[in-house]
């Protein structure tokens, strides 16, 4: 039996809506075929309901297990001022990029937390994970883009052990980043932002212990 949910998280604007709603919704669909889980048709109903009647900025939670069953939850949410820069250090922690879970986001969250949790939150804003190969593959919560000078963002392909972040996703659709390997001289070299669907791109300063 399946011991995981899918989930997606989403922000809500009055007046705009959700947020790159389509490619939350495609990206669920396209992990629940792949998983062997039914299709979420309910998805976009459940979404709508929870939102019914905001006023304001929401944060929202959906999860969606292999039974079908599809839990909605909201909280207030407040934007990251345009100007915030958040520092990132890399854990110790490795991904495998042979387990191909990780493409998908699931509420098997162990590795994240246990990397997450080797720095307090005064020492980090994010911490970012590397592969068995010490390559770059992304933040507990965010993708990895850096600015390479080339006039491209570039971001570590899902080959390497990493979730299709919706945020990737419409970088690279819009033709603003490519998929490229990344590793910490890179990083180095370059100016790196991390970000998700729910807070966007994020200025980031990486402190190397």
């Amino acid at each position: 039996m399946t011991d995981f949910s899918l989930i997606e998280t989403l922000r809500w604007q009055p007046g705009d809506g959700f947020i790159r709603l389509r490619l939350h919704l495609a990206r669920l669909s396209r992990s629940a075929r792949r998983l062997g889980f039914p299709q979420p048709i309910e998805a976009a109903a459940k979404l709508e309901d929870a939102v019914a009647g905001s006023a304001g900025p929401l944060r929202i939670r959906l999860t969606f297990d292999a039974q079908g069953r599809i839990e909605v939850t909201s909280a207030a949410f407040v934007p990251l001022a345009p100007e915030t820069v958040w520092t990132a250090r890399i854990a110790e922690t490795r991904l495998d990029s042979s387990d191909r879970l990780l493409r998908h986001k699931t509420t098997r969250r162990a590795v994240y937390e246990t990397a997450r949790a080797e720095y307090a939150p005064d020492e980090a804003d994010e911490v970012i994970l590397l592969n068995e190969r010490g390559e770059v593959c992304e933040g507990t919560i965010t993708s990895v883009v850096l600015d390479d000078g080339t006039g491209m963002l570039r971001t570590p392909p899902i080959s390497c052990g990493l979730l299709a972040g919706v945020l990737r996703t419409e970088l690279i659709c819009a033709r603003k980043a490519r998929v490229g390997r990344l590793t910490l001289a890179d990083l180095d070299a370059g100016t790196l932002y991390i970000g998700n669907s729910l807070r966007g791109l994020i200025r980031a300063n990486l402190v190397r212990s």
